[in-house]
């Protein structure tokens, strides 16, 4: 990639919240490294947005679970001298007791929510610290904030992305660099993300649902501002709120009682 503009490096761009990153990056005026396992859905995302002047888009088809795949993602967040945005996005999630589950499913989880954050991030943050410039985002989730039975991994995983995330943010401001830490925490938001998961949508109210774009815009508002966790959507972080200082036990009581009973009525 030529040229002078700040450059976006989106895992999980093929769809619901990196889709959204890559399209509103776009707008601001970012060339794009956009990453996924579809080749077929980065390339036609990337032709549309080609077609405004100036965008670059380059498509690195990948399945970060894969150490291959992994080395080459890593080796081109190397290589990227105007790098921008880190967008840690791709992740996908499972239902089930975690004894009960693939065990393959689970590793993989792990490796992309945790290891390919780690390498990916490890690769960008050098080169941001050098130029005093940057953001890493890191894509969570409201399910970070709790315990659910029937989704070890998934809440397990998240917790570590939160904790990861400020132990980053921690690091720049006692190195007192402007480079930018986010955990994003969204809730429910349309994407294939459930469709994936075989979750029922109707299950959840209408009024708790986001829309990805919107989800986007309260992460940059939020880098703006330098704030480490940003959870969009005022419901959430009033839900966010209220996991927070309720006392863990009763919490895991809830969850006991409550989320277990939603989770076995899908696996």
């Amino acid at each position: 990639m030529a040229g002078s503009r700040p450059q976006a490096f989106i895992t999980g761009a093929s769809s619901g919240i990196g889709e959204a990153f890559a399209r509103r990056l776009a707008r601001e005026g970012c060339d794009l490294v956009l990453v996924a396992r579809r080749r077929e859905r980065l390339e036609a995302l990337a032709a549309e947005l080609r077609a405004a002047p100036g965008v670059e888009v380059e498509v690195l088809p990948a399945d970060l679970t894969l150490e291959p795949d992994l080395r080459r993602a890593v080796g081109r967040v190397q290589e990227l001298g105007r790098l921008a945005y880190l967008i840690n996005n791709a992740g996908f999630g499972t239902l089930g007791r975690f004894h009960e589950a693939e065990a393959a499913g689970q590793v993989d989880m792990h490796r992309l929510h945790v290891v390919a954050a780690v390498a990916l991030t490890r690769a960008a943050l050098p080169g941001m610290i050098e130029r005093r410039a940057g953001a890493v985002v890191n894509v969570s989730s409201v399910a970070a904030f709790t315990m659910n039975p029937g989704s070890v991994s998934y809440c397990a995983t998240k917790a570590w992305m939160n904790a990861f995330s400020e132990g980053l943010y921690l690091e720049m401001k006692a190195a007192r660099v402007p480079v930018r830490i986010q955990a994003l925490c969204p809730g429910f938001t349309y994407s294939e993300f459930h469709d994936v998961l075989g979750m029922d949508r109707s299950a959840i109210p209408k009024g708790w649902w986001m829309q990805a774009g919107d989800v986007v815009e309260e992460s940059l508002r939020g880098l703006g501002r330098d704030r480490l966790i940003v959870v969009p959507g005022a419901r959430y972080r009033l839900l966010v709120a209220f996991l927070r200082a309720v006392p863990r036990p009763l919490l895991n009581w809830f969850m006991l009682r409550y989320g277990s009973r939603y989770r076995r009525r899908r696996t």
